[in-house]
């Protein structure tokens, strides 16, 4: 809700003022100033009643009509329904009056005391509507500037994994070996490196794609890296039944969580590294074994926080990180 204390308290006692003041339901020149003043928090009463039902009111039927891009469709009703609450509390506050001060019964009086109730809540849901738009304007604005930031960052994140001079250096050294030695070995990891900066390239603006064409960039990313680390890896993708083509995923994700299992497990030739991709009806799962290196340097999670961010930011929903004894497991929310 809106924050509006100081206005309440400012407009609550006017209008408490204001409105039997220009529909003349207190004769004024027949008061005391002993009577004038308690009629006024009578009045006053009134307006903070009217006042407060509104606030609820606005603040229960608002959701409802928010989805709505129709600027007329979503303000009408709540208008509405406050209209006709505050006439119905304008039209007993008016004859609650007569009954207790005892003035003469004027219809004119109290069809003015109502409908200047129903012009003022109006006029009042309509500066609300307006305190709304505003800050959800500047909510929406926020929220983009910090996915553009999140993505940024992800893009930057992945582009240093890949783009690490090592890496370069690894893959520039084994294409020179093969290119002397098996030329048309050499062909495909020329085609294999040329694809993972393409992936990048091409979908570093973007905030899904199919799981399809994630898989396909881990195929190429994989054959890089078991060339890397002399066939010490291995990758086990499990579909379960599951049309890829339809599950959508932030470009990156799965490398991101399969470099982080090569970066924070031990491996050799004896004892390989199994990274397991396994994909269902709920989650994308992704399972490392747990053999953590013996001088690791405490994790900074990046990665891990940055992939969280962008899903909480794009579908309202969390990654699940679970650290067990004997494995890692991330389960990625499925977005078809």
């Amino acid at each position: 809700m809106i924050r509006d204390r100081y206005l309440r308290l400012i407009c609550i006692p006017l209008l408490g003022v204001f409105l039997p003041l220009v529909s003349g339901i207190i004769v004024y020149e027949h008061r005391s100033p002993a009577i004038v003043i308690p009629a006024n928090l009578y009045f006053i009463l009134t307006s903070f009643i009217i006042w407060t039902g509104c606030n609820k009111i606005h603040a229960a039927m608002r959701p409802v009509y928010l989805p709505s891009r129709r600027l007329l469709r979503r303000i009408l009703p709540v208008c509405i329904a406050c209209a006709i609450y505050g006439s119905c509390i304008g039209a007993l506050s008016a004859f609650g009056w007569i009954q207790i001060s005892g003035e003469v019964f004027n219809w004119d009086r109290i069809l003015s005391f109502i409908i200047a109730c129903m012009v003022s809540v109006v006029i009042f849901t309509l500066l609300y509507e307006i305190f709304f738009l505003t800050k959800e304007r500047e909510r929406n604005s926020r929220k983009v500037d910090y996915l553009d930031r999140e993505r940024s960052q992800a893009t930057i994140y992945a582009l240093q994994n890949e783009m690490d001079p090592h890496f370069l250096f690894n893959s520039l050294n084994a294409l020179s070996h093969l290119i002397l030695n098996n030329p048309a070995q050499a062909h495909l990891f020329n085609n294999k490196l040329a694809q993972v900066y393409k992936y990048f390239l091409l979908n570093k603006n973007k905030d899904l794609i199919p799981l399809e064409n994630e898989l396909s960039f881990i195929g190429d990313y994989f054959y890089l890296l078991q060339l890397r680390y002399d066939n010490k890896l291995q990758l086990d993708i499990q579909l379960n039944n599951v049309s890829p083509e339809n599950v959508k995923i932030p470009p990156c994700s799965l490398q991101i969580l399969l470099e982080n299992a090569i970066k924070h497990n031990s491996f050799t030739d004896e004892d390989p590294l199994l990274v397991e991709i396994k994909v269902n009806g709920q989650y994308i799962t992704v399972v490392n074994r747990r053999k953590p290196k013996p001088y690791l340097a405490e994790s900074t999670r990046i990665g891990l926080n940055n992939l969280s961010s962008r899903y909480k930011l794009l579908f309202n929903k969390d990654i699940i990180i679970n650290p067990g004894k004997e494995s890692f497991t991330v389960n990625l929310p499925i977005i078809q």
